[in-house]
């Protein structure tokens, strides 16, 4: 039936043993410490060991090997051992450490985030800085075992990654084969509602000091129920690479990963009270429980390969070339959507929806960067040619019409082939064909030894082919295409007052579907409308003390967004590519440590965001939403982290997250309550290698909606939970 239907806990014991092997080889080898040559990369800047915050770089930010500090622009980088530090087990748990940003999951979203004012497609999630032009689903929180980093760039960013990027960048970058030194480590937990992780991992290099090869692996297997009744999860992930220093002045890297997930009888939300006024609230016989199908489920199945072959003919020029394809089976069979009935003692069950995705994404990224002069100025170049083929097809069985009404303490309430009209049958609605292909140069030249000129431009070459498979309409025809050619860029100053404190100024610029998905867009949403476009200016502020114990960021911005499509004032059926979304914000970072046992850290950030031109269709009636706040954008975030060492082996933590209520229509009149949780871990370390915690999450059980959907129902967060968690070094 699908890909996706093996179940996860398959890969990890096919994987074991090789790791197991692995293990025992690195543990008779000694650990050797990099020499402090300068090191090359095959994709981006890898952070390895204790490094300032501020002195890290980021790929996701510019291609010209830049420290944060040096960069002109609010570039967040969560290495592996923040992850590890704060118990992160997914990459939407990884997300909170970008300042201003909120993320929920419900299934038919990946990591749904809402960033500096925007969200969805306004949002680019990239994987090892590559987009498969479908975020939206394909980000689905994956295991975080399997990742070196989380990086993220604040507002435009078009002029790196092409279409998308109004809002901001992500990009999960994945732990890789290296040269510099053996390593292993194992990672197992279990915690509440019997979810259970084993995770392992190994690089060796093949022939001790002198290797000329390396093998890394990373596996890890998930199983888990939660506080939903009836929901359980199983997930496996599996990555490896094989580097191979083929010449001292070229190397090669083959990567490949496998993630899978199933998801049975997966949590929509939960139905709000009704009628539905004011602040959304859910009833407390509702919270818990399931209302989909026994047989509800969701699944998913990841393949990526990567060659990455690197060339370094001068000690000033660096060649990259990158071949990559992916491809992804992902399948739905639930009813989705649940609401009250009037005297709110049942629930109306609806959206009953058979949906099957499948993508493959081919392409290849060529990049040359060359450290120079020009003028008599020192200067960075990088410049590439980025050719990709994103093609999808879809094959949705959606039946919108009421299915039953249940009781509010349903436990099983019928199964998917029990509604009338449902068979599993895979009918295919269109295919979507993207043909891309950018030209893109980073130039970086200081004017002074403390002033620095930052300057981006791209061209994107966009065409989309849609094949329609069903019924041929004037809404739907058989066959339509669409060319956009997008020119975005960047141009920023960066003054480096002390080589510890820098100030800079932004200008940059992104396009970006007027509405949806080019992947997935059909001809009504687009019809002859050309991309939007996105303006931001910021400005901003980074310290770092001398001796990289504290450090502190803050900036401000604004960002406008230009020609969405909107209802049509004059023929509500229609839509218009005229309407105006803006947002202004200030974000700050610190790391705090008094103390060398005693380390504080967190984030906060404000954003007023507006719809400054949107027509809504209402019952066939256009009407301004003109001034309102996008839906699900709080306007406050903020986040704190506590750790304190009190002997040689203890330590402990606690954590804060706080965010502020968010609109849950574009009328406004319904909203959802802010909420702050709490969670706090206590750890042990057994030995230099071993280490034992205890972690509490939302530890005052509070109950809330991390995501309004609609005026119906409410995505509620998790309860209360603890886990226990082995961690182990080679």
């Amino acid at each position: 039936m699908s890909r996706a239907t093996p179940r996860a806990s398959c890969l990890s014991v096919a994987v074991a043993a090789a790791l197991s092997l692995a293990l025992s080889a690195h543990a008779a080898e000694p650990v050797v410490l990099p020499d402090g040559a300068r090191a090359t990369e095959l994709d981006t800047v890898e952070v390895k060991g204790h490094k300032a915050d501020l002195e890290q770089t980021a790929g996701t930010g510019t291609r010209l090997s830049l420290s944060l500090l040096q960069t002109p622009a609010s570039v967040t980088v969560i290495d592996r051992d923040t992850l590890d530090a704060r118990g992160v087990r997914t990459t939407q748990e990884a997300l909170a450490g970008i300042p201003g940003l909120t993320v929920a999951s419900p299934p038919g979203n990946g990591n749904a985030v809402t960033y500096r004012g925007f969200s969805g497609s306004q949002i680019t999630q990239l994987f090892n800085g590559i987009d498969v032009q479908y975020a939206s689903i394909a980000a689905r929180p994956v295991d975080a075992w399997q990742y070196e980093r989380v990086e993220a760039i604040g507002g435009p960013s078009s002029f790196l990654y092409g279409a998308g990027a109004v809002g901001g960048t992500i990009n999960y970058v994945t732990r890789l084969a290296r040269l510099d030194r053996d390593e292993a480590g194992m990672q197992a937990s279990w915690g509440s509602f019997r979810d259970g992780t084993l995770a392992m991992g190994a690089n060796v290099r093949v022939g001790g000091d002198d290797a000329r090869q390396a093998i890394r692996v990373d596996a890890s297997s998930r199983d888990a129920e939660s506080g939903i009744d009836g929901q359980e999860r199983e997930a496996s992930t599996l990555a490896a690479s094989w580097l191979v220093q083929v010449a001292p002045m070229l190397r090669h890297m083959l990567a490949v990963e496998f993630q899978q997930e199933d998801s049975h009888r997966p949590y929509w939300g939960t139905p709000v009270r009704q009628p539905a006024t004011g602040r959304l609230s859910v009833l407390p016989q509702t919270v818990g429980r399931n209302y989909n199908v026994a047989d509800g489920y969701y699944g998913q199945d990841v393949r990526w390969v990567r060659s990455l072959l690197e060339w370094t003919p001068g000690e000033h020029d660096t060649v990259r070339n990158t071949v990559y394809h992916y491809d992804a089976l992902r399948d739905y069979r639930n009813v989705e959507s649940y609401r009250l009935t009037a005297d709110n003692d049942g629930v109306i069950r609806s959206g009953t929806l058979l949906q099957r995705h499948d993508q493959q994404v081919y392409g290849n990224r060529l990049e040359w960067s060359h450290d120079g002069a020009l003028f008599g100025l020192p200067t960075r170049w990088a410049t590439g040619l980025d050719v990709s083929y994103n093609r999808q097809t879809r094959f949705p069985l959606s039946l919108s019409a009421t299915v039953d009404t249940v009781p509010l303490d349903a436990v099983t309430p019928g199964r998917f082939l029990d509604v009338p009209g449902t068979s599993i049958l895979y009918t295919p609605d269109r295919t979507n064909r993207l043909h891309t292909q950018a030209l893109y140069l980073e130039n970086l030249i200081e004017l002074t030894p403390s002033l620095s000129l930052l300057t981006g431009l791209r061209r994107d070459r966009i065409v989309l082919d849609v094949v329609n498979h069903r019924a041929v309409t004037a809404t739907n025809p058989a066959r339509f295409e669409r060319e956009y050619t997008p020119t975005t860029g960047r141009v920023a100053l960066n003054w480096a007052i002390t080589p510890q404190a820098s100030v800079y100024a932004q200008y940059s610029t992104a396009a970006d579907p007027p509405a949806g998905i080019l992947s997935t867009a059909n001809f009504a949403t687009l019809r002859d409308f050309d991309l939007t476009t996105g303006r931001q200016g910021e400005i901003g502020a980074k310290f770092q003390s001398r001796d990289a114990r504290h450090f502190a960021t803050l900036a401000a911005y604004r960002i406008v967004r230009r020609n969405l499509a909107i209802t049509d004032p004059a023929n509500p059926g229609q839509t218009l590519p005229v309407g105006q979304q803006s947002s202004r914000g200030i974000e700050a970072t610190f790391g705090w440590r008094p103390l060398e046992a005693l380390k504080v850290e967190g984030n906060l950030a404000w954003v007023d965001a507006t719809l400054d031109d949107f027509y809504e269709n209402v019952g066939g009636v256009p009407v301004s939403r003109a001034g309102n706040r996008p839906t699900n954008t709080p306007s406050r975030v903020g986040n704190l982290w506590v750790d304190y060492a009190f002997g040689p082996r203890w330590s402990a933590g606690l954590d804060v997250r706080g965010v502020s209520s968010r609109y849950a229509n574009t009328a406004n009149t319904l909203s959802t309550a802010g909420y702050a949780t709490w969670g706090a871990h206590l750890g042990f370390k057994w030995n230099g290698s071993t280490e034992l915690s205890v972690r509490g999450r939302n530890l005052g059980d509070r109950t809330y909606v991390v995501y309004a959907l609609g005026s119906t129902m409410a995505y509620l967060g998790d309860p209360r939970s603890w886990e226990i968690v082995l961690r182990k070094t080679f």
